[in-house]
């Protein structure tokens, strides 16, 4: 992947002890990239009462880069539930599953909305789904929620909950056609370890907008993959809050923005407790008229959050004209005793060189293209640990491939 030269309009910045900065960020039509701190990207603070959030009109911060037309009314009341999403739990011996109604006290622990669309999900569903991993539960298979979608409008509300010293893998499989807002809140108790793979292999219609709050305790782990192809317009917020000191967290995103996608992936790591980590890489392929992937990587360190190490990265790879890319990372420090922090974004068309050298051994030009976007995503799907989820993105990129030489 070629990287592109440093502009007025890059992004790349470094604090001590953090890493060395990737790449950097071109601007036009590949990419945009811009400072801002955390604290103006919101319109209103976190709320659960839909009335709270103005109805958004596209000039708000958190909106600028979504097409409110194609969210098909869920930001402004019009949505009505109808159904039509099913959501299935698959679950080894041991693990609790349960349908709550509104008054479990579980529901929003994890973080309160921080947009219209997500009070509104929160606000208009009628069951929660709750998975519980019992206290020093250690499973050596994946809990598997399986959401399908037939057409329907709907709005859902999941909480996943690992109690003290517990472990799990959790995958979250999206599939279907549906308008669907939807919460996510993981729940991960002190010393417990997380593994949640959030999968969205929408048709080509479906619209999903969701938010992922997590809130990690004393001396527990998260590590988050979120992997994103299909739909015609998804929106994702994952959010990471920390209970007590010693947590840490990796958040791993892919996606594979096709044309007439919108897939915006808007990530918030708000180091609120001392001596905690947190590593955020994502990266994104884009081919096709009209494509349009978005990345915002919001990290706050505040004034508490002494000895605290963090880093975030994005990258994309461009494989044809009329995609387009807007990727921002933000970082606010408000103390000096922190041990790193730093991020980077970079975005770029093949590196001409790695194709002539594989074209050179003759291989031919399509094989050495599909081997260099394997080797971009390689990285980040070795961190599933699912094999057969592993095997499954492996296939639709190469299906998304074939699509651009069809």
């Amino acid at each position: 992947m070629a990287e592109a030269q440093n502009s007025p309009q890059s992004s790349t910045s470094r604090a001590q002890g953090a890493p060395p900065p990737v790449g950097s960020t071109t601007a036009g039509q590949i990419a945009v990239a811009a400072e801002s701190t955390v604290a103006t990207r919101m319109s209103a603070p976190p709320s659960f009462d839909v009335a709270d959030f103005p109805v958004p009109h596209g000039r708000e911060e958190e909106w600028r880069f979504t097409p409110l037309e194609r969210l098909r009314g869920l930001h402004d009341g019009t949505a009505t539930a109808t159904g039509g999403v099913k959501v299935a739990v698959q679950a080894p011996e041991g693990v609790r599953v349960e349908s709550v109604g509104r008054d479990d006290a579980r529901l929003g622990r994890a973080g309160a909305p921080v947009d219209r669309v997500a009070a509104q999900a929160y606000s208009a569903f009628e069951q929660a789904s709750v998975v519980t991993v019992p206290k020093e539960t250690v499973l050596t298979e994946p809990i598997r929620i399986a959401v399908h979608g037939d057409g329907g409008t709907a709005y859902g509300h999941q909480v996943i909950e690992l109690e003290a010293f517990a472990e799990a893998v959790v995958v979250i499989d999206h599939t279907g056609d549906a308008v669907l807002a939807a919460n996510v809140d993981y729940l991960i108790g002190d010393g417990a370890k997380l593994t949640v793979v959030s999968v969205q292999d929408w048709d080509d219609k479906a619209v999903h907008v969701g938010q992922h709050n997590a809130l990690i305790g004393r001396d527990a782990s998260l590590k988050s993959v979120v992997v994103t192809f299909g739909g015609d317009l998804v929106r994702l917020h994952p959010r990471v809050t920390y209970a007590g000191t010693g947590g840490e967290v990796e958040m791993f995103g892919l996606y594979f923005t096709d044309a007439g996608q919108h897939q915006e992936h808007r990530l918030f790591v708000d180091h609120n407790a001392p001596h905690c980590k947190s590593n955020v890489i994502y990266k994104g392929a884009l081919q096709g008229d009209e494509a349009h992937a978005v990345w915002i990587g919001d990290v706050l360190i505040e004034a508490v959050a002494e000895g605290t190490d963090t880093y975030e990265m994005n990258r994309n790879l461009v494989l044809t004209d009329g995609s387009r890319v807007d990727s921002v990372p933000n970082l606010e420090i408000e103390t000096g005793e922190i041990v790193g922090a730093g991020h980077a974004s970079a975005t770029g068309r093949f590196d001409d060189e790695q194709l002539f050298y594989l074209m050179a051994r003759g291989i031919p030009e399509y094989e050495a293209r599909r081997l260099v976007v394997r080797g971009f995503f390689a990285e980040l799907v070795q961190q599933i640990g699912v094999t057969d989820i592993e095997e499954r993105l492996l296939a639709r990129i190469e299906e998304e491939l074939e699509a651009s030489v069809a």
